[in-house]
Formats: structure tokens, C-alpha cells, sequence
């Protein structure tokens, strides 16, 4: 079986994987309230939450459409480091929410100074940002932004942490983030079809402003959240109930590994692969603001990259081709999930090997 260290989805426990064949439960009964209602209370322990934690059967852009529709009253600004920033102002354009997209250079950070001068003009009622680009392997830094949006209280203030949250420390409440959105299936290490956020106050205010008609409907997320709310953990529509029990286990093993413990042995494989990555080729992007969950490395000796890949799968690893205007010219190598030193080291020793090869 092939090992997967790309940037989702991850492979997935066993345990975890024998729950999705536990039987069917009414999704209306207590049984099922009471999974959900554990899967928020966890779910607010990782996220370090107090605010309604709201789940989707969706991918994460699922949540990030919602978010959008849901909480832009006039006009929202989309910044952007890499291909699922550029994703957030595609879904603004797609569903006539008005925005304004500001592009950084890719390998590059969205610069906290930048996001206060848009704020500054008053245009803008939201802000939505990447954390975690797993196109350049580039982290933004949320504390440095968390202290611009402070200025600025009004502000709904979403983040894509599909690729970090569960990999590396993200203290949504002490951020002051509004709308914190992730995926089951990268560093929370579960099947792909789930998705979930945490959903503040203010974005509630936010949302009761937006007339119904342009919240939409499956992802409309201050309906979701009155649902949850007066129904104790209920959802309007029928849940995915094999991936809530396989989220359910895989939640009670996350906090059994304990949140520092894990943040640490993200960081540990990230340093690992990023010595690597020094010593054969190089790291692509902003030195001092590199992902703690996927590595981007830079092409520099312009090996055959798809043939890199078809290598190092036939020994049993799979890794990832750089994405978009970043294919070839770099690959990826996630760190993420379950992935423990003695694999990640394994790995890329097979990976130092095919390197040798395609070079000679």
C-alpha cells in the first residue's frame, strides 16, 4: 500500500477507518444529538473556542462559500499568497458577493500592514485569509494580523485553515478569528467529505444583517448555527453519520496524543523535511514563514518531476507535483496527520535515492 505525504487527503488510522461500518442511528434521536454534541465539545478543545462549532457534509469550500455569503454585508477583502487565496475571492466573484482581491507576490506573506491600510479606507466588512498555503508551503502570521483586526471590531474576519488546524496551534478565540474553517481530511486525518468552523458572535450579528435571500440556503451558515443552537446539536439536513463516528474516535485520540504533543511532532517532521529539502535542493517561498504541516521545495537541479513521483510511488511513497504556475518548477511534501519521525525519515531516505537516480 502506498503511503501518502501529500497535502491531503491523509491516510487514515484503521480504528478510525472501522468506524465508518458502525450501523445506521436515526440522525434524530438522542444518540445522535449526543455524538454531535460530544464532536463540538472536542472540536471547540482543539479549535480553543467558546463560540457554536457548526459542521458541514462539504469540503472546506463548502464552508468558505457560506462564510462569504453569509457575512458580507457591503463588500469584502480577499487576501491572497497562492492558489486557495485566490480560491476565497473566485467564490466572492461566483456568487455576486462584492470584493476586492490583493494579491501577494507567490512564496510571500500577506503583510499585516497591508491588510490595516485596506481596512483604513472603510470599504470593507470583512476580510478572509489563508493561513496556511499548501500551493507555496508559505504560513501567514495570525497573531501579527490578529492585532490589526483588534483595530477594527466591526470587521468579520474569516480563515482557511484547512491545511494547518490540528497540525499547529491556532487559538481561535485569543485571534479574535470570526469564522475558523478546516477539512477532515488533511491534519485531522480522516476520510475526505467533511467539513466544519467555529462561528462567532459578531459573525452572527454579521449574518442577521445579510437579507436570507443571499445567505443561500445548505450553507447558510447563521442557519445552520440557530439550528444547532435551539436544537442542542441537531442539523436541518441529514448528516454524514459514518464520518461523525469516525470523527467522534478520532477526536478522543487526537486529545488523548495532547494539543502540544501534536503541534510539536508537526513541527518536528516540518524541520525534518526542511533539512532535507536544504541539503538536496531548496525551500521555495519566505524562510521565515514556512508551513508547519506541507514543505514546498524548489526544483533548483530541474529534475524530471512527474517522473520523480512515478519513482518514489513505485517504492511505495507518494508525494505531490508543485501546483498551478508553481508545477514542476517545485514538489510537495506534507508532513501531516499521523505521520510519525521513523516514517517521515524512511521516506525521505527513498526520496534521496530517487533524486541520485534521475540526476545521473
Amino acid at each position: 500500500m502506498v503511503k501518502l505525504f501529500i497535502p491531503g487527503p491523509t491516510d487514515v488510522a484503521p480504528e478510525v477507518l472501522a468506524q465508518l461500518s458502525r450501523p445506521m442511528i436515526s440522525h434524530r434521536d438522542t444518540e445522535a444529538t449526543e455524538l454531535q454534541s460530544r464532536i463540538s465539545r472536542n472540536l471547540q478543545k482543539i479549535m480553543q473556542t467558546e463560540e457554536t462549532i457548526l459542521l458541514s457534509g462539504s469540503s472546506g469550500t463548502g464552508l468558505m462559500e457560506g462564510a462569504v455569503r453569509s457575512c458580507t454585508r457591503h463588500r469584502a477583502a480577499v487576501f491572497s499568497i497562492g492558489a486557495f487565496g485566490q480560491r476565497w475571492f473566485e467564490l466572492c466573484k461566483s456568487n455576486a458577493v462584492p470584493a476586492d482581491l490583493f494579491a501577494a507576490e507567490l512564496g510571500e506573506i500577506t503583510r499585516a500592514e497591508d491588510i490595516a491600510a485596506a481596512l483604513e479606507t472603510g470599504k470593507y466588512d470583512l476580510v478572509c485569509v489563508t493561513h496556511n498555503e499548501t500551493s507555496t508551503g508559505i504560513a501567514n502570521p495570525l497573531a501579527e494580523i490578529a492585532a490589526v483586526m483588534r483595530r477594527f471590531p466591526e470587521v468579520v474576519w474569516c480563515v482557511d485553515a484547512v491545511s494547518s488546524l490540528g497540525g499547529e496551534d491556532i487559538p481561535v478565540d485569543e485571534l479574535g478569528i470570526d469564522v475558523c474553517i478546516t477539512s477532515a481530511q488533511k491534519c485531522l486525518a480522516l476520510p475526505p467529505g467533511l467539513a466544519l468552523c467555529s462561528f462567532s458572535e459578531k459573525a452572527r450579528r454579521a449574518a442577521n444583517e445579510v437579507p436570507s435571500e443571499r445567505r443561500g440556503l445548505y450553507f447558510d451558515l447563521l442557519n445552520l448555527d440557530r439550528f444547532v443552537r435551539e436544537k442542542k446539536c441537531q442539523y436541518p439536513s441529514t448528516p454524514p453519520l459514518s464520518l461523525y463516528y469516525a470523527l467522534d474516535h478520532q477526536l478522543e485520540r487526537i486529545l488523548a496524543e495532547g494539543l502540544e504533543a501534536r503541534f510539536a511532532r508537526h513541527l518536528e517532521l516540518a524541520e525534518l523535511t526542511r533539512e532535507w529539502a536544504r541539503k538536496h535542493m531548496a525551500i521555495f517561498g519566505d524562510q521565515d514563514h514556512l508551513s508547519h504541516t506541507v514543505t514546498c521545495i524548489d526544483n533548483v537541479h530541474n529534475i524530471d518531476v512527474p517522473q520523480l513521483i512515478k519513482n518514489l510511488e513505485q517504492r511505495g511513497y507518494l508525494i505531490s507535483n508543485g501546483y498551478g504556475q508553481l508545477k514542476n518548477r517545485t514538489f510537495r511534501v506534507a508532513h501531516m496527520g499521523e505521520r510519525s519521525r521513523t516514517e517521515m525519515e524512511t521516506m525521505l531516505a527513498e526520496l534521496s535515492a530517487v533524486c541520485m537516480e534521475l540526476r545521473h
